[in-house]
């Protein structure tokens, strides 16, 4: 059965050799990037690709986000760079990479549209990778809700990938986040309060047809179905100074039914119990085959076999396994007829 890898990284070499210049020294995920060679070195990714038959990735860049990088006019080219460079990537090899994830300079409110509409209708990007938050800025921050607009007039996906750095600490009075905590248990929950400002926002009702693919899972959701359900049917019961309870009233359908408008992907790092809690929530048409290659242990191959491992071990009908591993991805992407 083939498989589109719908979430894995990789640095372009005109980008890393960008970044390399803007930000030698980027420490953390900085740190975490520059150690694995199947990022920047394109015959190592084949090697790895090569193990698994049928297999195919949708390109999208590593951490970390472009605006923690430079100011505007830095995040521009880096985002240009990165672009231009998986494109060329996806017109040299379209048999391994049908399609690529734009970024996005997040931190230039004019710049981050220009970008959105050059890649995806000159260079041919399905679709735009956002993180949690832009520098701190949530995504319903009004300089960023015009992407969402775009988005959905395009009618393509954004990628939804947590960010939260080292020093954001874990509890006040201290400097930085200990144990790298802040990336264990901070990205999980930094996807889930995106998730919530996108649904409080009310974005689902002004677009219906808006499609956002949370990377692992979906977070923290699947898990707390419970909280995100009855419990935020009682919105407002537990908060003195505001009367929260009218937002119940304004949106169109429960909070709980908007979580499951959202996409969620495969890449929980080997998980098979995470893996079936989110399919559960989020249904086999809302999920789709990723790995996070090559953030392993193994520095590419261990997150794409455990998961194809995980996936074809679910007890589901072939259909809906066929949706998971290509199907949901061709629809969603818009490449029906890929090779």
């Amino acid at each position: 059965m083939k498989k589109l890898d719908i979430f894995n990284h990789i640095f372009p070499k005109q980008f890393y050799e960008l970044m390399m210049e803007v930000a030698p020294n980027y420490k953390d995920m900085g740190k975490r990037v520059r150690s694995v060679p199947m990022l920047f070195d394109l015959d190592e990714r084949f090697r790895i690709m090569d193990r698994f038959d049928g297999y195919q990735q949708i390109l999208s860049l590593a951490s970390p986000p472009l605006e923690v990088l430079g100011e505007p006019d830095v995040s521009e080219r880096l985002a240009r760079a990165a672009n231009d460079g998986m494109a060329e990537l996806c017109q040299k090899h379209p048999d391994r990479f049908p399609s690529f994830v734009a970024s996005l300079p997040m931190n230039s409110s004019d710049g981050l549209l220009a970008e959105v509409r050059r890649a995806t209708t000159e260079l041919g990007a399905c679709g735009v990778q956002v993180y949690s938050n832009a520098k701190g800025k949530p995504l319903d921050s009004p300089e960023i809700l015009p992407l969402f607009d775009v988005m959905a007039e395009l009618d393509l996906p954004l990628w939804l990938h947590p960010a939260r750095p080292a020093s954001h600490a874990d509890y006040p009075g201290e400097e930085k986040s200990k144990y790298e905590i802040w990336w264990t248990f901070g990205w999980p929950y930094e996807t889930s309060v995106a998730m919530a400002r996108i649904v409080f926002s009310g974005l689902f009702d002004k677009h219906p047809n808006l499609k956002i693919i949370t990377h692992h899972m979906g977070g923290m959701i699947p898990y707390f179905e419970g909280r995100v359900g009855p419990g935020w049917d009682q919105l407002g019961s537990r908060t003195s100074d505001e009367d929260l309870t009218v937002l119940l009233d304004q949106l169109e359908k429960r909070p709980y039914d908007y979580f499951k408008m959202f996409y969620a992907d495969t890449a929980v790092f080997g998980a098979r119990a995470a893996t079936e809690c989110g399919l559960s929530f989020f249904g086999p048409d809302h999920v789709l085959f990723a790995s996070d290659s090559p953030f392993d242990p193994e520095k590419g191959p261990m997150y794409i076999r455990q998961t194809i491992d995980i996936v074809n071990g679910l007890d589901i009908s072939e259909r809906d396994r066929e949706k998971i591993y290509r199907g949901n991805a061709l629809k969603l992407l818009k490449l029906n007829g890929t090779n």
